[in-house]
């Protein structure tokens, strides 16, 4: 079972999920705490992959990327979260949820462009992720329109690569 944040763990994330550019003395500060109890509990929030800090795409205003979501049946025999975290690891996965109802998983992905990745996902990459009789078939939703959707940006798109990387790192050293 879960455990439940505590009263200043639940104000201090709420205070990040509004705004996580301020600097632990402004949310010590608000929170009529210490800088350095904050960053400690902050540390422990990360650690515990309770939170993670990170610079979401507003995808409702970015005309040039695709959100679509894909409702999964599986039979897992068993294995259904194993499953999930395979598909998780796929390039243009946002989230996957095991949920109730006429799927088995939920699972979101952002792409770039036309639909080419949307088909590599759900013809290419699902088949192949276990065994045969598996994933037992999908739905695919292309969502038209979205409001207050931000999102992070999963692997696959806009990937910078090595040489790329490698060129931004040295240009922060000099």
């Amino acid at each position: 079972m879960r455990a439940a944040l505590d009263k200043i763990d639940r104000k201090l994330v709420k205070l990040l999920s509004n705004d996580a550019r301020e600097g632990a003395n402004q949310v010590a500060a608000r929170l009529e705490l210490s800088p350095p109890t904050v960053r400690t509990r902050l540390k422990s929030l990360i650690d515990q992959n309770l939170l993670k800090i990170a610079g979401l795409l507003n995808v409702s205003e970015r005309p040039e990327l695709t959100v679509a979501i894909l409702g999964i049946n599986a039979y897992a025999n068993g294995r259904l979260d194993e499953v999930a975290k395979k598909i998780s690891e796929l390039p243009f996965v946002t989230s996957v949820s095991i949920v109730t109802g006429r799927y088995d998983l939920i699972c979101e992905v952002m792409f770039e462009g036309d639909t080419d990745a949307l088909y590599q996902v759900t013809s290419e990459l699902l088949p192949k992720l276990a065994e045969p009789g598996v994933i037992r078939g999908s739905e695919t939703f292309v969502v038209m329109k979205s409001h207050n959707k931000w999102l992070n940006l999963p692997k696959g798109v806009w990937e910078i690569n090595s040489a790329e990387q490698s060129a931004e790192e040295t240009a922060r050293k000099v």
